[in-house]
C-alpha cells in the first residue's frame, strides 16, 4: 500500500461494539472476516486514511471477572447492561493475538486486505506500560514486571497484588498506574528499565507491525525514564538505562517497516519529548482542552507553534477517553470545532458515532451500546467537510495564521474569530472559524499573500455554497471583510477570474447600478 498522507485522517472504531451492532443489523454473527462490503464502502466514503480498530486484542479473563464486579457503574451508559455485555477492559490485554471471538488473526488479515483495496490503512492498539494480571509473562517472565515486597503491599495495597509464577512461588507485582493515581486493578506493571522487557516489547511490536499499518500507543509518556523513575523508582533495583525505552523500540521497527506509524497518547506537555523519541504523531490534548473551554486567545497562542510541530499533532474533539462532543461542546459548536481541527496542520482523529452526534460515552469494558437517534444533518456537514479535506492543499501546502482586525472602532467581536490560510501551487484557501455565541465581524489581514494583487477573485464558501467576488488590490491592502453567525465556519476557495470573466462581472455590476 502507498505511503501515508502527511495529514492523515483516522477513524476510531470500538471493535466489539461495532461488530455487535453489525450482527444485530444483519441478523447473524458478523466477525472481522465477513464485514459486509456495503459497510466497508460506507467507511471508504468518509474520505479517511485509516481506521483504528480499538480493543482487538485478546481480552483477559481476570479483567473480565474484575469488570463484572463493577457492572453497576456501567449502567449510566447502558441501563439494561447484563453480565453478557461485559467483556473486560480493552486495555488489560491478555495477549497480543486477535481475539478469536472477533475472528482471529486470519480474519484481521482478510479485513486489512479488503480495506487496502479501498485505500484505507489499519491502526491497532499497543499498551507499553502494562498487561493484564493473568498475562503469561507473570508466570513465565516475572523479571519483566515491577516487583514489590510484603511491606510494599501492606503500605500500598492499591499499588500491588499477589500472584504466582509457574513454579507456584508467590509474587508481589505492581498494578499498572501513572504517578498521579492509584493502580488500575485489572493490570500488571511492566518494568520499563528492564532490558529484557524492552527486547520482548520490540518482538511484540514486530509481530503487530506484520498485521497493521500503525499503532496508537496508550499513555506513551509513562515509559520515559524520567516519568517511570518518578512512578516506580523507589521499588526498583535497576537504575534508568542510558537509552530511552522508545529510542530502543521505534527505530528497530522502522528499519523493517519504514512506513509504520507510531501515534502517542501523551499528556503533561510532553508532546515534543515524544516526537524527539521517534513518534510520528502525538495527541494534542491542549488544543482539545482549549476548545472545550472556548478560550479563543489561548487557541490562537497555541496555533503560533511552528508548522513542523503542528504537522505532527493529532487533533480531536472526542475519543473513547473523553466525553462525546455532542454532550460537551454541543452539536452547534461541533461544526466550527471540527472545521478547525480538520483544516489545521496535523492529523485528525474522528470517533465512530461522532458524525451522527452520539452522546453516550461507553466504558471500555462492555460490548454493547444504547440506541441513539442519529443526527443526519450533522453527518451531512461532516461528510462535506471531509470531502474538502481530501484536497492536496491540506496535505502538501503551506499554512499561515492570519490576524483578524476590528471591522470598525468599538466592534470587538473580531476577538472571537480564528483565521488562517493555505497555499499550494495555484490553489488557495482561507478558513474563518467562529466558536463563540456571538455574531462576529472582522477584517482578515492577508499578510504575505501579495500574489492576490494582480487579479480579481471569486471566493467560494465550500461549506455554505455561496460565491463572492473581490478585487485583488483591495484584498491585499485592506484585507477580507467577514461576518459569521454564531458557531459558523467558512472555508473559502480562491479562484482567479479570467479576463473574460472579469469583463462580464464588471459589466454586470455596471448594469445593476
Amino acid at each position: 500500500m502507498s505511503h501515508w498522507n502527511p495529514k492523515p485522517f483516522i477513524y476510531q472504531i470500538n471493535t466489539w461494539v461495532w461488530l455487535h451492532d453489525l450482527s444485530k443489523k444483519y441478523g447473524r454473527e458478523v466477525t472481522l472476516w465477513d464485514v459486509p462490503d456495503e459497510i466497508l464502502n460506507d467507511l471508504a466514503s468518509l474520505s479517511v486514511d485509516a481506521i483504528w480498530f480499538m480493543g482487538i486484542w485478546q481480552r483477559s479473563e481476570a479483567a473480565h471477572k474484575s469488570a463484572l464486579n463493577y457492572i453497576h457503574e456501567y449502567k449510566h451508559a447502558l441501563p439494561d447492561a447484563t453480565p453478557e455485555d461485559v467483556v473486560g477492559s480493552a486495555y488489560a490485554i491478555a495477549d497480543y493475538v486477535v481475539d478469536i471471538r472477533l475472528g482471529g488473526r486470519d480474519a484481521l488479515a482478510n479485513l486489512r486486505w479488503r480495506l487496502h483495496q479501498r485505500k484505507i490503512k489499519i491502526i491497532l492498539d499497543y499498551v507499553p506500560n502494562h498487561v493484564s494480571t493473568d498475562h503469561h509473562w507473570l508466570r513465565q517472565k516475572p523479571h519483566y514486571m515491577v516487583r514489590g515486597t510484603k511491606e510494599d503491599i501492606k503500605k500500598f495495597p492499591d499499588r500491588f497484588f499477589t500472584t504466582e509464577n509457574e513454579s507456584g512461588q508467590q509474587l508481589i507485582i505492581g498494578h499498572g498506574r501513572d504517578p498521579n493515581f492509584p493502580g488500575w486493578i485489572d493490570t500488571a506493571q511492566v518494568n520499563a528499565f528492564s532490558l529484557a522487557y524492552r527486547v520482548a516489547a520490540a518482538e511484540t511490536l514486530f509481530d503487530i507491525a506484520t498485521q497493521c499499518d500503525g499503532v496508537r500507543c496508550d499513555m506513551a509518556m509513562l515509559m520515559t525514564n524520567t516519568i517511570f523513575a518518578r512512578t516506580w523508582g523507589a521499588y526498583l533495583t535497576e537504575t534508568a538505562p542510558n537509552t530511552e525505552f522508545w529510542d530502543d523500540i521505534i527505530p528497530a521497527i522502522k528499519r523493517e517497516f519504514p512506513d509504520f506509524v507510531f501515534i502517542a497518547e501523551v499528556y503533561w506537555d510532553m508532546e515534543y519529548t515524544m516526537l524527539q523519541q521517534g513518534f510520528d504523531f502525538t495527541y494534542d490534548k491542549r488544543l482539545y482542552d482549549r476548545i472545550l473551554e472556548g478560550d479563543i486567545p489561548k487557541i490562537k497562542e497555541h496555533l503560533r507553534a511552528s508548522f513542523d510541530f503542528q504537522a505532527r499533532q493529532i487533533r480531536f474533539i472526542e475519543n473513547h477517553d473523553e466525553q462525546r462532543a455532542a454532550s460537551t461542546i454541543g452539536i452547534n459548536k461541533s461544526r466550527p470545532a471540527i472545521t478547525l481541527i480538520s483544516t489545521l496542520p496535523g492529523s485528525v482523529l474522528l470517533h465512530e458515532g461522532q458524525l451522527t452526534a452520539r452522546k453516550v460515552k461507553l466504558p471500555v469494558q462492555i460490548r454493547r451500546r444504547p440506541d441513539e437517534a442519529p443526527n443526519y444533518a450533522l453527518e451531512g456537514f461532516y461528510r462535506k467537510l471531509l470531502r474538502e479535506t481530501r484536497s492536496a492543499i491540506y496535505h502538501y501546502g503551506n499554512w499561515r495564521l492570519f490576524d483578524v482586525a476590528p471591522p470598525y472602532k468599538g466592534n470587538t467581536t473580531n476577538a472571537g474569530l480564528l483565521a488562517y490560510g493555505w497555499t499550494f501551487d495555484d490553489d488557495f484557501r482561507v478558513i474563518i472559524v467562529n466558536m463563540t455565541p456571538l455574531w462576529s465581524q472582522g477584517i482578515v489581514k492577508l499578510y504575505g499573500w501579495d500574489f492576490l494583487r494582480d487579479g480579481v477573485w471569486r471566493l467560494y464558501d465550500v461549506l455554505g455554497g455561496v460565491s463572492t467576488f473581490h478585487e485583488g488590490e483591495q484584498l491585499s491592502v485592506k484585507g477580507l471583510y467577514v461576518e459569521l453567525e454564531v458557531y459558523q465556519a467558512q472555508v473559502f476557495r480562491f479562484e482567479r477570474l479570467t479576463t473574460q470573466e472579469i469583463e462580464s462581472l464588471r459589466k454586470s455590476r455596471a448594469e445593476r447600478r
